[in-house]
């Protein structure tokens, strides 16, 4: 046995060592500790947070011959646009969309109430474009100027830079009339989304993020693909137990916005979204002043989202793009490629995926081996060892040795010389006898 095992032990020992090591090896994950919370909330919550405009076109027919205002008026191809933007986050992969009410305000407005304010708009104007009283242009062109058509239009951009047509599928009311909270329709298939929160979860100081399009982050001298980016802001609660003079519940925040920020998403430390930022704080001295914002909570969202049969889920390229990602931040990736790939098929024009493809493509050479790509070879391996031990084990400690059966048979040389044992004389006895009987037989 000692033999045996001096043979067997070593190739047991080694069998482990190759168990334990797959084991190990198959532990491994892609480890992104490197990236920050926030750049992770980042490149996860921006492609489901998307650009609202709500406008409508006003057609004028003039009836005066007062040859200046008739060549502003045709400058203007006789039409006013008259609307607003927002910003708002997707929540359901088939296309829903939440945002603020007074945001898409326009596409529930009367189309009388409509073309009054266009035509506000363009006695302010004419006003300013001759150097007249307001209320001498608006008397003039009351007079001579009326609408004969009014076109409403109600656009979603996604950050991809698709423009969609938005129906409103339920409507709260504008800030100063109710619950500031809309949910839209666009058409769509597996598109990235944002999961709704709890607002019972939210407590005053924790750390939040507010997402959107705000007009504050708009130049000339931006490029237009910068329009599609939208911005993410960082700050805290700073009191969640507010309420509108309509009594309807608004939560306070601190982190910067302003003007294009509506309707836009308040996600929390898990992504999730809290709120609705609604509208900011009284300007003082007639200039803005950050760090006093407010938001709709998320339970009043809810409300809307269950009044327009919508389902608050995540789609399968939120899942893959994550996935990508975090094999990506982890150095593996030929593996994030693989993800990246199966988004675009998912969602083609995915606003991050084309960069990040490329990206992988030419850091390929240096990714990392992710051994648990290779599991199933693995489990075999051990498999084939774990058995090859226990065989190893048998072979040593069950199966002993045959030894050797001592012999029973008695002595056939008798004792002839009568001295009772037997010895030599015994044996020449015995040969001379042989002799004598061989002898005789030849006779």
């Amino acid at each position: 046995m000692k033999k045996r095992a001096l043979f067997t032990v070593p190739i047991s020992i080694l069998l482990i060592a190759v168990i334990v090591t797959s084991f190990f090896l198959l532990s491994l994950k892609p480890n992104a500790t490197g990236i920050s919370q926030a750049q992770k909330l980042s490149e996860y919550s921006k492609p489901a947070v998307v650009r609202i405009i709500d406008y409508a076109v006003v057609e004028w027919q003039f009836n005066d011959y007062y040859p200046e205002v008739e060549a502003l008026l045709q400058e203007l191809d006789y039409q006013t646009v008259i609307g607003g933007s927002g910003s708002g986050a997707i929540i359901s992969p088939d296309g829903y969309i939440v945002t603020n009410a007074h945001v898409v305000e326009g596409a529930k407005m009367q189309e009388a109430d409509l073309a009054n304010a266009a035509f506000e708009q363009l006695v302010a104007l004419v006003a300013e474009h001759f150097q007249v009283d307001y209320n001498e242009a608006y008397e003039y062109m009351v007079t001579y100027t009326q609408y004969t058509k009014v076109t409403r239009a109600l656009k979603v951009i996604l950050p991809g830079g698709d423009v969609l047509d938005g129906e409103v599928k339920s409507y709260g009311a504008p800030i100063n009339e109710g619950k500031d909270v809309a949910v839209l329709k666009v058409e769509g298939k597996n598109l990235p989304t944002l999961p709704l929160g709890k607002s019972e979860t939210i407590e005053d100081q924790d750390n939040i993020w507010v997402l959107g399009y705000p007009a504050a982050a708009e130049s000339d001298l931006l490029s237009p693909d910068s329009s599609l980016v939208s911005s993410m802001n960082a700050g805290q609660i700073s009191a969640t137990s507010k309420k509108t003079e309509q009594g309807s519940p608004v939560i306070q925040l601190n982190a910067a916005a302003t003007h294009g920020n509506s309707g836009g998403p308040v996600i929390n430390e898990k992504g999730e979204i809290v709120g609705l930022l609604t509208f900011r704080g009284d300007t003082v001295n007639g200039q803005e002043v950050q760090g006093f914002n407010f938001a709709v909570p998320v339970d009043t969202v809810k409300e809307f989202v269950n009044q327009a049969g919508a389902k608050n889920t995540s789609s399968p390229t939120d899942q893959l793009f994550k996935e990508g990602l975090t094999l990506y931040w982890g150095g593996y990736y030929k593996n994030a490629l693989e993800k990246f790939e199966a988004v675009q098929r998912l969602f083609p024009n995915h606003p991050e995926i084309k960069q990040y493809i490329t990206n992988t493509q030419k850091k390929a050479d240096d990714s990392k081996i992710l051994w648990s790509d290779y599991r199933t070879i693995f489990y075999i391996v051990d498999g084939v060892a774990a058995l090859l031990i226990i065989l190893l084990m048998v072979f040593t400690f069950a199966m002993k040795p045959k030894t050797a059966v001592a012999s029973t048979q008695k002595n056939t040389i008798p004792d002839l010389n009568g001295d009772g044992k037997m010895d030599i004389e015994d044996i020449i006895i015995a040969l001379q006898k042989q002799q004598k009987e061989d002898k005789k037989k030849d006779e």
